[in-house]
């Protein structure tokens, strides 16, 4: 065994090694990793591979120790047949990067076949007239093996009257021919047998035989004569069976039997004598096979002419075969990347092809193209190797994939091609940077957000795919007025949504500008950068501002008007500010309340206030304009500011006006304290009351228990005050025209809004005695010991009355509800008999009328002017000429009664017995056109 390193390239290289046939399989080939300089890592990581052209693979690669070793058994004859050297050959492919070895095995032979002849055994006639030096073709042996394990030698026993010769053809192979070394004599021996023998050289030694039997015949002294003795012939390998491919032609110059002519294959292959054959009578070789160019390209063919007296010549006929472009040439992936990166180098190796034609000549060269629309290239490396590189720069993002076509084409005719299409996808790289869809974003955010609201969404985008295309989003780290920004805003790193982190103060801050930044998943990673301004939005979320007159609590500002001042004369001047924006920040002012008359006017859009009118003797001196200043906002916001004016011709006139406003003010400063006070006072009053009006009442319910179960008769008892009017006991009882009212209001007339007035003398009085009836009166010492006296009732002030053209008219039926609610027990009803002039029973009849709504708050206006006089205050002063006359039906608070303004209403009559008298309304009384005009000025109001 022997080893040859042949080096090509860095890439391709050659290695050859020798072994016997017939070795076990798992046997040692070669160490390949050593020859060829590989490390064994390399053939792991390479993945290293066989690769055989034929359907068998003779020798397997063990990676892990880097050998060739033998995979099955190897028979040399079975693969060369006579070839010699025999030999195999495939490659061993390595990847990443793509390496070629080609690797040749040549076959040594062993003495493992004898030789052997292709009948047992021959028969021969010889005449025995035949000449000493007569030759007799003979069928050579065969013996598998070649070289000195071919036969060497033949031997032929006895020798005492033929020897055998042995002639070498001009194709290498050789002829025997057994010459007649001494006369045969029929008479002496008619027929004998030898035995020829066929060594080879090997070790050991093996030889095979065969029996000759030699028949002697009766004399014939002409031999058949080839006309040629050697005869040569062209066929085309695909010629049909059938085909004439030549004549061999031989004479005899004998008569009769003897000199006709036998045509017969003396010689051939077993492959030959299948695929010729001769005519014995005419010597025709005629085709009976299909022949294969590829496979044998010459056939050698020995004719025997032999005439019936056993007299032979032999010929040689050689057949050669025409090749014929019968074959397309194969293309076959030796190794393929079918996916490469985008950055690959100029040349880099994506296929390594291996195309073959089977044809021979010009049939046999190929030539290899690609499609021309690609980035690639055909180069060619080893003998029918070719590489596909690529021949310019890739972009996956413009052309994510190729379909390459390899074609190959021969020279043969007509020309045979064939073609194979490969997909080569190219791998993306990180080599584009993310791209926002827009220069700057702007966002816009209404200030007093929600925090986490989204302000904008921002997008970006990359060209590659995968991970190099996933996208993060991330703040800067700025500053933004010291503030950082990743405390104003924040950005999702997955979807870009930027959300506020705080609620905005438009006041405070208007806009600013961050930059968000977009990194993609690449190794190393591509940012791109972006702006992103954000407006703040104002809102009405600031109330305006006065800053003129300005508003103290310690001193008093007020505005002076002259009496004489003309219409249009500016008092003063509002300022007010809002520190919003826009319509936010437009402002309108009005006065709070207007009168009928009102002496002053502010302007809408300036704020001035300037008087509307003349002034008169009838306008206070000191006025307070409440001025409301309202932006424009949705909602809007206002402000409210006071402004004190003075209408007076000289100043102490003013000072003495103002000197009050001061004191309540002192009093405002107490007000919060007092208030507290009174409702606890209040409180402990009201559950006070609430505690002894629920003992009154269960007192209440025992007496009346106690009244029901008596058997005493009960007795009306009438009041002293209590007339019959009419005298007859069928007229109506009533009481005297006399009443009192009591008119409630504050001691204070600058604190309250109500005043008290004192009762004047002279008013009459029903004496409280009289309401009691006379089972109170009689139960007074035995039942009710603690009976509670009732208040004298005070009487009123006569002052409070208006002149007699202004007072109302008589008012509606009333009951007087505390007198019947005295006068009768709870769910009880009147029995017994009436006294004697008493009339109709205390409540039935029409009692005197009441004051009006109107007289009442006259008789206030009227208290009020006094009170206003003898303390001396500076207040209004109230005329009975502005009080509005209320001549309507008016229900007193307090009271069941009911007032009504018509001075024509009927005498009312008596009502039926308190037995059957039900709880009825008051009813209302026809308006007259002056109440009906006054009552709708009060709907207005």
């Amino acid at each position: 065994m022997f080893l040859l390193f042949i080096g090509i390239d860095p890439v391709f290289s050659q290695t050859r090694y020798s072994v016997p046939e017939e070795m076990a399989e798992g046997s040692f080939v070669g160490n390949i990793a050593k020859d060829l300089g590989i490390e064994l890592s390399r053939l792991i990581s390479g993945k290293a591979r066989i690769v055989t052209k034929g359907s068998r693979q003779y020798v397997d690669l063990n990676r892990d120790k880097g050998i060739l070793v033998v995979r099955e058994r190897i028979d040399r004859e079975e693969l060369c047949e006579q070839t010699t050297p025999c030999s195999f050959s495939f490659e061993i492919i390595l990847e990443s990067p793509i390496q070629l070895h080609r690797v040749t095995v040549e076959v040594t032979d062993i003495n493992d076949h004898a030789p052997s002849f292709p009948k047992d055994s021959i028969k021969l006639e010889i005449s025995e007239s035949a000449v000493s030096g007569a030759r007799f073709s003979l069928d050579s042996a065969m013996d598998l093996d070649v070289g000195v394990n071919g036969i060497q030698n033949y031997a032929l026993k006895p020798t005492d009257h033929f020897k055998i010769e042995i002639n070498s053809n001009m194709d290498g192979s050789t002829s025997l021919e057994m010459i007649l070394q001494s006369p045969l004599d029929r008479e002496s021996v008619e027929e004998f047998s030898l035995l020829l023998i066929a060594a080879d050289g090997g070790e050991p030694q093996k030889s095979g035989t065969v029996r000759i039997h030699v028949a002697v015949l009766d004399a014939n002294d002409n031999a058949p004569v080839c006309e040629k003795a050697t005869y040569k012939a062209e066929v085309k390998e695909n010629s049909p069976v059938g085909t004439n491919i030549v004549t061999v032609k031989a004479t005899d110059p004998d008569k009769g039997s003897y000199g006709d002519v036998m045509y017969s294959i003396a010689h051939a292959s077993a492959e030959a004598r299948q695929l010729f054959t001769i005519n014995s009578e005419t010597g025709l070789v005629s085709l009976t096979g299909k022949l294969d160019f590829e496979k044998t390209k010459s056939y050698h063919v020995n004719v025997k002419a032999k005439d019936h007296g056993g007299q032979v010549d032999t010929c040689k006929v050689l057949i050669e075969v025409v090749d014929e472009n019968d074959n397309a040439p194969s293309i076959q992936l030796m190794s393929f990347s079918n996916t490469i990166p985008e950055d690959s180098p100029s040349g880099t190796t994506v296929v390594v092809i291996n195309i073959e034609d089977s044809d021979s000549g010009k049939n046999g060269i190929v030539h290899c193209a690609i499609n021309t629309d690609v980035p690639f290239k055909i180069e060619s490396s080893l003998t029918d190797y070719y590489t596909l590189v690529t021949d310019g720069a890739l972009d996956r993002e413009s052309t994510n994939e190729y379909n390459i076509t390899i074609m190959a084409t021969d020279e043969g005719v007509p020309k045979r091609y064939s073609n194979k299409t490969v997909t080569i996808k190219v791998s993306d790289v990180n080599d584009n940077s993310p791209s926002f869809d827009r220069d700057e974003y702007v966002a816009y955010v209404t200030e007093n957000n929600n925090q986490g609201v989204s302000a904008i969404t921002i997008h970006a985008k990359d060209a590659d795919i995968g991970l190099n295309a996933r996208l993060t989003y991330f703040l800067s780290e700025t500053d933004i007025g010291g503030i950082p920004v990743t405390s104003l805003v924040s950005v999702n790193p997955d979807t870009g949504v930027i959300q506020a982190l705080r609620s905005y103060d438009f006041e405070q801050m208007k806009t600013f500008t961050f930059n968000v930044t977009a990194r993609d998943g690449g190794s190393p990673p591509l940012n791109a950068n972006v702006t992103v301004t954000v407006h703040i939005l104002d809102q009405n979320d600031n109330a305006p501002q006065i800053l003129y007159p300005v508003q103290t609590s310690g001193s008093l500002v007020a505005e002076i008007v002259p009496r004489s001042a003309d219409i249009g004369y500016l008092v003063t001047k509002i300022v007010a500010v809002d520190v919003d924006s826009g319509q936010n920040a437009w402002l309108s002012y009005k006065l709070q309340k207007a009168a009928d008359r009102a002496l002053f006017e502010v302007g809408a859009q300036n704020g001035e206030i300037r008087t509307v009118r003349q002034v008169t003797d009838k306008d206070a001196v000191k006025q307070k304009l409440t001025v409301i200043v309202e932006d424009n906002g949705q909602p809007s916001r206002s402000a409210t500011v006071t402004v004190n004016v003075a209408v007076a011709d000289s100043f102490p006139e003013v000072l003495s006006e103002f000197t009050d406003f001061n004191r309540d003010k002192d009093y405002n400063g107490d007000l919060t304290f007092y208030l507290v006070v009174a409702l606890a006072a209040v409180s402990f009053l009201f559950i006070s009351c609430l505690v002894v009006i629920i003992s009154v009442k269960v007192h209440r319910w025992r007496q009346s228990r106690v009244l029901y179960h008596s058997s005493l008769p009960v007795i009306p008892y009438y009041p002293p005050q209590y007339a019959d009017i009419g005298g007859t006991g069928t007229g109506t009882g009533t009481l005297k025209h006399v009443y009192n009212y009591e008119v409630c209001m504050t001691t204070d007339s600058r604190k309250s809004d109500s005043k008290f007035l004192r009762p004047s003398p002279g008013v009459l009085m029903v004496d409280p005695s009289y309401m009691d009836t006379m089972q109170r009166e009689a139960g007074r010492d035995d039942v009710l010991d603690d009976a509670d006296p009732l208040e004298l009732q005070k009487p009123p002030n006569n002052d409070w009355r208006l002149p007699p053209n202004q007072r109302p008219g008589p008012s509606g039926q009333h009951r007087f509800h505390t007198i019947q609610q005295r006068w009768t027990p709870y769910d009880k009803s009147r029995a017994g008999p009436l006294p004697e002039g008493a009339g109709v029973v205390a409540g039935t009849g029409p009692w005197p009328n009441p004051p009006t709504e109107a007289e009442q708050l006259q008789a206030l206006m009227a208290g009020a002017n006094a009170v206003s006089e003898a303390t001396a205050t500076m207040g209004p002063r109230y005329n009975a000429q502005y009080v509005p006359d209320y001549r309507q039906n008016v229900y007193i608070p307090g009271s069941t009664a009911t007032l009504t303004a018509n001075p024509q209403q009927p005498p009312q009559q008596a009502l039926p017995p308190p037995q059957a008298m039900p709880p009825t309304d008051a009813p209302k009384a026809a308006q007259t056109p002056a109440s009906k005009k006054k009552s709708t000025k009060k709907d207005k109001k």
